[in-house]
């Protein structure tokens, strides 16, 4: 018999995701905290290098590092690309401790473990979790893709047909919110609160053009007549 697939991604994927798609971070050591944009890059081990640390002017003389690592913490916000209410979807922490690393001012940072704050859940991760962990392949183009989506609100309504009918009670507006490889999720906003749905993919996906297809495969299942319909084409 074959295995359920799974629907959603790990937590040590959704870190990955975060780091690949982040722009920016908060960055705070014992000198003090600040921000960096466009300013890190993101390793396959899951170490991070940072261009400069706030406030550290960029070193000039292997005198000017400080002896021994520096414990830090990293500090990541995903922001849903779409305009929904309480746009923050998650928060990321990584602890580990920073070392110079080259000649031009760069930081290797090496982290411990890390917390992923989703959902009014906190759940922690080892480093080798971390390591072993793929971002998602179409997290570089979410963001495009749900702003796009969004664009077609029909699109969108025709999908709440999947959504079992008591949780679409009081709900005043539909957007999508997220999209990995495993399926798309929507907001399902009510006058005062909301909460999110996940619509799974049949399959998960390694592109754009894949995930599109899954798109269209759950708006084939939405048309179907009746729930049981819909759970026959979903199985088939």
């Amino acid at each position: 018999m074959e295995a359920r697939h799974r629907t959603e991604p790990t937590t040590a994927e959704r870190a990955r995701s975060i780091l690949a798609a982040a722009s920016s971070l908060k960055v705070t050591t014992e000198g003090g905290a600040g921000r960096l944009i466009d300013a890190h890059t993101v390793h396959s081990s899951g170490r991070l290098t940072l261009d400069e640390l706030p406030g550290r002017r960029r070193r000039t003389a292997p005198a000017d590092v400080p002896p021994g690592d520096l414990a830090a913490i990293l500090e990541f916000t995903d922001i849903a690309p779409t305009p929904v209410r309480h746009r923050v979807r998650a928060r990321l922490t990584l602890r580990g401790s920073l070392a110079a690393h080259g000649p031009a001012g760069a930081w290797r940072f090496r982290p411990v473990h890390g917390t992923l704050d989703e959902d009014d859940t906190a759940t922690r991760f080892s480093r080798d979790d971390l390591a072993l962990a793929h971002p998602d392949p179409l997290a570089p183009y979410e963001a495009d893709l749900l702003a796009h989506l969004d664009t077609r609100t029909d699109t969108t309504t025709r999908l709440a047909a999947l959504v079992p009918a008591r949780h679409l009670l009081g709900v005043v507006r539909i957007r999508p919110v997220r999209l990995d490889r495993y399926g798309l999720v929507l907001r399902l906003e009510h006058a005062r609160g909301g909460h999110d749905a996940r619509l799974p993919f049949s399959a998960s996906v390694s592109d754009c053009d894949q995930a599109k297809r899954e798109i269209r495969t759950l708006l084939a299942q939405a048309a179907a007549p009746c729930p049981r319909l819909r759970r026959l084409r979903a199985s088939s």
